[in-house]
């Protein structure tokens, strides 16, 4: 009998057959053994084409969702496959594979459900200026009571994932902006998940046109916080099932 799939790399990408190669040659030659699962995020380019040229698995939307619907399908697949652990890697190339064994480990060594890579917890030099910079420092201040444990970087894309999280992620994800990472770890805390966060250093992204700039910081300074608002107004609805 063939034993379970162990990790699936989930990457969501919208429009991004610039740098997408790259980073999915990068993932199968640092992440060897590992399953890589484009999620086509209803691209008007050839995203998918591409991605699956260089070696990955990939998943069409047939129209955009965002990002947390596209990480939504990709738990959903990952359920359903039976994989044990997931890696959320952005298209851009701005994560290292190299550093996935850190999120990884962090589940194993410290009992974790979820795993961030922190971008600000004393590792590379990437920074948020302005309104940007004071919403997440308040985001982390909040959530870090919400989970119970200190948190530096709240709306970080590159995070690992339990069988547990998997589980419930695939049942019960935000798809709405910044929801997928600030109401997931709502979610994630109120049905008992443990959230740690391991610090990581971010690269300049690969190509492609980056989704935010400074002048819509204000912008998100705004989203971010009716994100966090939705999150803790939210009613918890808890699931048995999740284990």
């Amino acid at each position: 009998m063939p034993s379970a799939p162990d990790l699936l790399v989930i990457v969501p990408a919208w429009n991004e057959e610039i740098p997408l190669p790259g980073v999915v040659t990068e993932l199968l030659q640092k992440v060897p053994g590992a399953d890589i699962l484009v999620v086509d995020d209803g691209s008007t380019d050839a995203t998918a084409a591409v991605a699956a040229a260089a070696g990955a698995k990939v998943l069409q939307l047939p129209l955009n969702l965002g990002v947390g619907g596209a990480m939504r399908a990709g738990y959903v697949y990952a359920d359903r496959k039976g994989y044990s652990r997931t890696v959320q890697v952005d298209a851009d190339g701005q994560h290292d594979p190299a550093e996935i064994p850190l999120l990884l480990e962090a589940l194993e060594t410290e009992g974790a459900d979820v795993v961030i890579g922190a971008r600000f917890a004393g590792v590379g030099t990437y920074e948020a200026r302005g309104p940007r910079r004071w919403s997440m420092k308040f985001l982390a201040a909040v959530l870090s009571r919400v989970t119970r444990t200190r948190l530096t970087d709240t709306t970080s894309g590159f995070k690992a994932c339990s069988r547990r999280a998997i589980k419930l992620f695939s049942q019960d994800y935000p798809a709405e902006y910044l929801g997928d990472t600030v109401e997931a770890l709502v979610i994630a805390a109120r049905h008992g998940l443990a959230v740690r966060q391991v610090p990581v250093a971010m690269r300049p992204r690969a190509g492609g046109t980056p989704s935010h700039s400074p002048l819509k910081a204000g912008i998100f300074l705004m989203r971010a916080l009716m994100a966090l608002a939705v999150a803790l107004t939210r009613p918890s609805q808890e699931r048995s099932d999740v284990s």
